[in-house]
């Protein structure tokens, strides 16, 4: 178990790093002060990892012992000598993983002393399996699962072959439980997003929660009656955070399928966009807290929760942090899921999409105040430069804007403010409980969306594209760079073949396509390729086939490629949670090349998480276009020390120490940068001997 490894380390004068998020109640926190306000302008590199692989995996490593435990971007996982970056061993497991693999998970048995050479194992997601390995070894544990690994499309109560279902973020372990959530697609046909809970020893299915009810089930009647046969979603991609005294899970869900339009979902949709409290052993639910009613606008959570204890009223609570990609930050008691502070609800506006009920409220905590902005006005539009103001105003004329929770609709552009990636993002905050002060990295981006008909009566090469592609590569296929990538000149990158395999399996953000069949699939291909519009047999008449579609992904960017709104872009930000005020806010990131114009501090979208320490310090990388690696003062904002890195770091910085020497590491892959140029490379800092 996680707590063995800890406090093995610390015996030795050690320190590990051994879970994702530092450690079960997520807070990214570490007690380790050697490296300190005094001396970390002196860091320097002791040593890196250049896994010789493209691709971006968003991987926080661990430490357990001396060892380092990481994925390459094409999902290897590997161990390496945490002093020294020695290779100590790589697992290929024969499967080629793409797109974000934040962590792995490691178990010892209860009294095993932890560490390489110790009868412990190492969790490793590649696709949809989750291998088993020997942590001493690397080598597949033949006694779990199949041969080594179990497959996540099993046991969801639908057929595995049409099911696509893989892990984005690790799961938690608990005592000898492996506690797993998922990514799953985010349009008709999706995967449910079940909870489930797997025996790390044999592999075995103990528990499941299903977050879509089923007939009888508590929450049933929120959706129709048959929704729970084929709507998917309401899933845990961003990891879970454990309360072990309390024997809680804490499980953070997101929308529901399809994200943008929800006529075949009407209600509530518990247990979408909620915080469930599961019994760990058990999978029970304690109590849940829905955030968002009938989302339509992919307000899923998008972290795991911090667990923190505050000092209200002279007496300490035990309760979590839970940001959200709308900028808010709602603070909740463990017990029993009640707000800290007042919570209000909000008049929100509705649909008018034939068929579709919105919500008529939405949930606003009153303290802290947003930590994005929430409205968007002409007032607020870039003035960069006079064109590019005056380009801004026009186009804003010409689109819907009214807060956060304004539904989509055809026939013209909604702006989505806070946008899709947030407000917060998966990175997840920093508690410091020395302080009690929570770091959160927001971004302040403004997308665009709408909805369109669907051609329900056609079944084309076409037809199939706009139904099941466009949402993310977009109407005219020029996609989203880099997140969404232009689906232009693909003959250029992928053969047929390539082609044909990534839409059955996916792989990264893409979710798999197996129910396609093979006549809709070469109709498909010859859209694409030939730019041909073949018919692909009979409409298909079942539920997926939805009456609107989401008509794809789009930042709102300025002519040159930057945010059509008024700086900032991005923020960091710092708050007593015993108040809910602010101790500092600055502006997070830049884009070198608007530096050398005279334009600083404009803050940039930023992906990854802090690293805050009892040195004094908060480490960070985060910032797309700077490439920047950060340590500022966790006390005042001020910037300590910063390197540039060879590609920027979308990924959380983790600490340890091995023989009495902190290091710090992060992970630098550029998976998101502008120019698409990647490759995974680990980089380890410590003080100079």
């Amino acid at each position: 178990m996680l707590g063995i490894a800890a406090s093995a380390a610390e015996n030795s004068g050690d320190r590990d790093w051994p879970t994702y998020g530092g450690d079960a109640e997520k807070t990214r926190h570490s007690p380790l002060a050697q490296i300190n306000r005094g001396n970390v302008a002196d860091l320097r590199l002791a040593w890196q990892f250049d896994t010789g692989e493209k691709g971006d995996t968003q991987t926080q490593p661990i430490v357990v012992g001396r060892v380092f435990y990481g994925y390459t971007p094409s999902h290897k996982a590997f161990a390496l000598d945490a002093a020294t970056g020695k290779p100590l061993w790589t697992f290929d497991p024969g499967v080629t993983g793409v797109g974000a693999n934040r962590g792995l998970m490691f178990y010892a048995p209860p009294g095993a002393s932890a560490g390489y050479g110790a009868p412990a194992r190492v969790f490793a997601a590649v696709d949809n399996f989750v291998y088993a390995l020997d942590a001493a070894t690397g080598k597949p544990i033949a006694g779990f699962g199949h041969n080594g690994r179990i497959d996540l499309r099993e046991d969801l109560g639908r057929d595995p072959a049409t099911q696509s279902v893989r892990l984005t973020s690790p799961g938690v372990i608990y005592r000898d439980l492996m506690i797993l959530g998922g990514r799953v697609g985010e349009s008709l046909p999706a995967s449910p997003g079940h909870v489930r809970a797997y025996d790390v020893r044999t592999g075995a299915l103990r528990w499941t929660f299903r977050t879509i009810p089923r007939p009888g089930e508590p929450g049933h009647d929120t959706w129709p009656a048959d929704a729970w046969k084929f709507i998917g979603g309401a899933n845990s991609w961003p990891g879970m955070s454990l309360d072990e005294k309390r024997g809680l899970v804490f499980v953070p869900t997101g929308s529901a399928a399809s994200d943008f339009y929800g006529a075949d979902r009407l209600g509530d949709n518990l247990y979408a966009n909620s915080l469930l409290a599961l019994d760990a052993a058990t999978g029970k639910l304690r109590w849940h807290y829905q955030f968002v009613k009938h989302d339509l606008l992919d307000r899923d959570l998008p972290t795991a929760p911090t667990l923190v204890t505050l000092k209200v009223k002279g007496k300490d609570v035990d309760a979590l942090a839970q940001p959200t990609k709308q900028g808010y930050l709602f603070l909740l008691r463990r017990d029993d899921g009640q707000p800290v502070f007042p919570v209000e609800e909000v008049a929100a506006p509705a649909s008018d999409i034939p068929g579709e009920v919105a919500a008529t409220h939405f949930k606003r905590p009153t303290v802290p105040v947003p930590l994005a902005r929430q409205s968007l006005s002409a007032d607020d539009l870039t003035r960069r430069t006079p064109q590019v103001a005056e380009w801004a105003r026009a186009q804003f004329k010409q689109l819907r804007s009214a807060g956060p929770f304004k539904p989509l609709t055809t026939g013209v552009d909604t702006t989505i403010y806070p946008g899709f990636d947030g407000g917060a993002e998966w990175g997840g905050p920093a508690w410091d409980r020395d302080t009690g002060l929570l770091y959160v990295n927001t971004n302040e981006m403004a997308w665009l969306g709408s909805l369109a008909p669907n051609d329900t009566g056609r079944n084309t090469g076409k037809s199939i594209y706009l139904r099941d592609c466009a949402a993310c590569h977009g109407e005219t296929r020029e996609g989203s760079p880099p997140q969404f990538p232009s689906l232009v000149g693909l003959d250029a990158r992928l053969t047929v073949e390539q082609f044909t395999e990534r839409v059955r399996k996916g792989g990264g953000r893409m979710p798999a396509f197996p129910h396609l069949q093979k006549e809709a699939l070469d109709a498909l291909v010859a859209y694409l390729y030939k730019g041909v519009d073949l018919p692909a047999g009979a409409p298909d008449a079942s539920p997926t086939n939805q009456a609107y579609r989401f008509t794809g992904y789009r930042r709102w960017l300025d002519p040159e490629g930057y945010p059509a709104i008024a700086p900032p872009w991005g923020m960091l930000t710092a708050i007593d949670l015993a108040t809910g005020r602010f101790a500092w806010r600055i502006p997070f990131g830049e884009y070198p090349e608007l530096v050398a114009r005279g334009l600083r501090n404009t803050g940039s979208e930023n992906y990854g998480g802090p690293l805050v320490t009892r040195g004094g310090l908060l480490f960070i990388g985060a910032t797309l276009h700077d490439r920047k690696f950060h340590a500022f003062d966790k006390a005042t904002g001020a910037l300590l020390w910063e390197t540039t890195l060879p590609f920027s770091a979308d990924a959380t910085p983790i600490t340890y120490q091995v023989d009495g020497r902190q290091y710090v590491a992060i992970y630098a892959s550029g998976g998101k940068e502008r120019g698409g140029n990647t490759r995974g490379i680990y980089l380890v800092y410590s003080l100079p001997r």
